[in-house]
């Protein structure tokens, strides 16, 4: 994420953001709210009378908007975010328009900025200068490919080499399928991104990840010569999750978001287990701020969201929460939904927290 202009005064004001990649995207998903005004360049259906004899014409021309946001929809497979809103200054004030943000495109965006929104973008800023990465879990016979990104790990492909084959170096066809399908996979990122610093982790059980990287290195040696070797005892996306627990991805790129989601939620998972210093649900979670107890707050980015919006009918106030753990010298995680460790903590509630003493 690039970060043009700011005009802050008491958080409160406009700042110019360019997104690079679909992780920036995400992340302004979750940093656009309803009620923000969005100002971009886009492209809207203009009608013109011709003359008397003829049906009015239209045509999209480009122009500048600003909206007062209203709703938005994440397209993670066509690289867009599409947000919709009321025409506040441009042509057609007054009426409803969708802007496509996209990777490239400069916005504009006008709020009363929260803490953790302003995280988020020096935390996409920061992500975009470290490297990608890319985890190649394989077996015998079998082979997922992903790429990391900071809400999950993005399943690019999985090879399976059919069985019951009797002729043929069917090992050197299987390697063949998945090293053509990583080169798809490492192009894929960069130009997704533009980001040059690539790294690939491959990682697997027994010796065939070493025999693949030696294969790697006759067919791809530019991918080999950023290759890292780990042990799993899985594949595919609990392979990606115990890459991520053994923190190979960390050591590449110092933290991960996604790393730091899956160490907590194994914390918290035990902590339960032994009936220890865990909280979960809203109306635990709550009692044990009430406590000064709050060493951790979890939260999906979803369930935060949704006491956002519905701040007056639920009674939750989620900032106030979070400020109340920051000013007892406690911290706030974010999780994304969009993997694994988020939907583990959704399933319990979509918030709980790491405690410094038990509450009773």
């Amino acid at each position: 994420m690039k970060i043009g202009k700011q005009k802050l005064k008491n958080r409160c004001g406009v700042i110019k953001l360019v997104p690079e990649s679909l992780d920036d995207l995400w992340h302004l998903k979750y940093i656009i709210e309803n009620g923000d005004l969005l100002s971009a360049f886009t492209k809207r259906r203009v009608e013109g009378a011709t003359d008397k004899l003829r049906p009015e014409s239209s045509e999209k021309r480009s122009m500048h908007l600003t909206v007062e946001v209203a709703g938005m929809e994440f397209h993670r497979f066509s690289n867009r975010l599409r947000v919709r809103g009321i025409i506040k200054n441009g042509v057609d004030a007054g009426e409803y328009h969708t802007i496509n943000i996209e990777t490239g495109g400069v916005i504009d965006i006008n709020k009363c900025w929260k803490p953790d929104q302003l995280e988020r973008v020096n935390e996409a800023k920061a992500a975009s200068e470290r490297p990608r990465v890319t985890i190649v879990t394989i077996e015998s016979g079998e082979a997922c490919i992903g790429l990391v990104r900071q809400f999950g790990v993005d399943m690019a492909s999985q090879i399976i080499q059919p069985p019951g084959k009797q002729h043929g170096d069917f090992t050197r066809d299987f390697f063949v399928s998945v090293s053509s399908a990583l080169n798809q996979a490492v192009g894929r990122g960069h130009a997704q991104d533009g980001n040059d610093q690539q790294a690939v982790i491959i990682a697997g059980p027994g010796f065939i990840k070493e025999d693949f990287v030696k294969h790697l290195r006759e067919a791809l040696p530019d991918i080999a010569a950023r290759v890292v070797i780990e042990d799993t005892v899985s594949t595919c996306i609990p392979g990606f999750l115990e890459v991520l627990r053994r923190g190979a991805v960390d050591r590449i790129v110092q933290e991960s978001r996604i790393g730091r989601e899956a160490g907590l939620m194994d914390l918290l998972m035990r902590e339960i287990a032994t009936d220890g210093l865990c909280a979960y649900g809203i109306v635990e979670v709550v009692d044990a701020l009430e406590f000064g107890a709050v060493e951790t707050l979890m939260i999906v980015d979803e369930t935060l969201r949704g006491f956002r919006e519905a701040k007056a009918g639920s009674g939750i106030d989620a900032d106030a929460l979070m400020r109340k753990v920051e000013h007892t010298q406690g911290r706030v995680v974010v999780f994304s939904s969009e993997f694994e460790p988020g939907t583990r903590l959704d399933a319990l509630g979509g918030i709980a927290a790491l405690l410094r003493f038990k509450v009773s």
